[in-house]
C-alpha cells in the first residue's frame, strides 16, 4: 500500500481503502456513523476523498472494522497525515479546478479529447492569457494573473525529467480555426503544438471535420491513469462544476470512445502536416494568397482526402 505524492490522490486512495475495509466488516456507512457519533454524509465524504480525516479517526475506524494488522493501520494513519498537507496550488488562492490539479499532478497518463480549445498543458503563455480573459467574465487583473501562473506551472508536470507525463490529445479541427487572441498568437500556439507533438511522451492528433459525427460530439473529456493502481478517473470539465467518474463501467465506456476517436483522427504525422497548413493560413492576410487557397482546399478536395485516409486506417486497424 503506497501513497501518491498528491494530497488529493492520497485522500481518494485512503477513502477507497477505508470503504473496502468497511464493506469487508459487513457494515453500512449509517452504522459506522452511529458508532462514531458523526453524520452519515461525513463518512461518505471521507470514503470518496472529498474530506480529510485525521490519523486518530483512521485508527478508530480500523478498530471498528476489526483490522488487526499493525502494518496496515500504520500505513493508513500515515496516509491520513500526508493527505492533510496542501498542494502547491492552494497557496495561489481560489483555484476552481484544484481537485483536478491534484489528480493531474500524480497521473502517469492523460488521454484527452478537446473540441474547442488547446488543452491547458499544451498552451503558450499568450494563448492561455487570451483564453482566461475570454472565459472569465470581467476577471480582476490579479485573478487573471493568478490563474495564468497556475496554468503555466501545471505544465511542469508534463515535462518532469524523472517521470514525464504520457499525454495523448485528440483535437477537433475547430480548435485550429478558432482564433484565440489574434493571428500571431495562433501561429505561435500551433507551432508550439507541433513542437510538443514531436516529443516521445506527447501525441497530438487532429480529428478533421470530414470525419463527420463521432463519439466526441458530446463534449470534452479526459481519462487519467495512475501508477501502481488500476483505479483511474474520467474528468468532464464544466463551467460551474466538474464531474469525476470512477466506476469501472464508465471508465471502460470512455476508453472505448477514445479508441474510436483515435481511429477516426489523422495520424500524428498527418496531423503535423495539417497543422503546418493552418499555420500558413495564419501567416497570410485574410482573403489573400495562401489563406484563400487553404480555405478552397478545405471546402473541396482536402476534406475528401482526409476522410479517405481515416477510412483506410479504420479498415486496416491502424492508429
Amino acid at each position: 500500500m503506497t501513497a501518491n505524492g498528491s494530497p488529493t490522490v492520497r485522500r481518494r486512495r485512503l477513502g477507497a481503502e477505508l470503504r473496502q475495509l468497511r464493506r469487508a466488516a459487513g457494515m453500512t456507512s449509517v452504522q459506522v456513523a452511529k458508532h462514531l457519533l458523526v453524520s452519515q454524509p461525513k463518512i461518505s465524504l471521507i470514503e470518496t476523498g472529498r474530506r480529510p480525516i485525521n490519523p486518530r479517526d483512521v485508527r478508530d475506524l480500523c478498530r471498528l472494522y476489526g483490522v488487526a494488522d499493525l502494518g496496515v493501520i500504520d500505513s493508513l494513519m500515515r496516509m491520513a497525515s500526508e493527505s492533510a498537507r496542501q498542494g502547491w496550488w492552494v497557496a495561489c488562492g481560489e483555484v476552481p479546478y484544484g481537485v483536478y490539479i491534484g489528480l493531474e499532478t500524480e497521473a502517469s497518463a492523460i488521454h484527452s479529447y478537446e473540441p474547442l480549445v488547446i488543452p491547458g498543458l499544451l498552451q503558450t503563455r499568450a494563448y492561455a492569457a487570451a483564453i482566461i480573459a475570454a472565459t472569465i467574465p470581467r476577471p480582476p487583473t490579479e485573478q487573471a494573473a493568478v490563474r495564468l501562473d497556475v496554468r503555466l506551472r501545471r505544465q511542469h508536470r508534463a515535462h518532469h525529467p524523472a517521470r514525464p507525463l504520457r499525454l495523448w490529445t485528440v483535437l477537433d479541427e475547430s480548435v485550429l480555426h478558432r482564433t484565440v487572441g489574434d493571428r500571431d498568437v495562433m501561429r505561435e500556439q500551433l507551432e508550439h503544438l507541433n513542437a510538443l507533438g514531436a516529443q516521445p511522451h506527447i501525441t497530438v492528433q487532429v480529428l478533421p471535420h470530414s470525419a463527420g459525427a463521432h463519439p466526441g460530439v458530446t463534449g470534452q473529456f479526459s481519462t487519467l491513469t495512475f501508477p501502481d493502481t488500476d483505479a483511474g478517473v474520467v474528468y468532464l470539465e464544466r463551467f460551474t462544476g466538474d464531474l469525476y467518474l470512477e466506476k469501472h463501467s464508465d471508465q471502460r465506456m470512455y476508453h472505448i470512445m477514445y479508441d474510436h476517436l483515435q481511429a477516426q483522427a489523422l495520424s500524428p504525422s498527418e496531423t503535423r502536416h495539417f497543422i503546418n497548413d493552418v499555420i500558413k493560413m495564419y501567416g497570410d492576410a485574410p482573403g489573400t494568397g495562401e489563406h484563400r487557397a487553404y480555405e478552397d482546399r478545405g471546402r473541396e478536395g482536402r476534406a475528401g482526402h482526409w476522410a479517405n485516409r481515416a477510412i483506410e486506417r479504420c479498415v486496416a486497424g491502424t492508429p
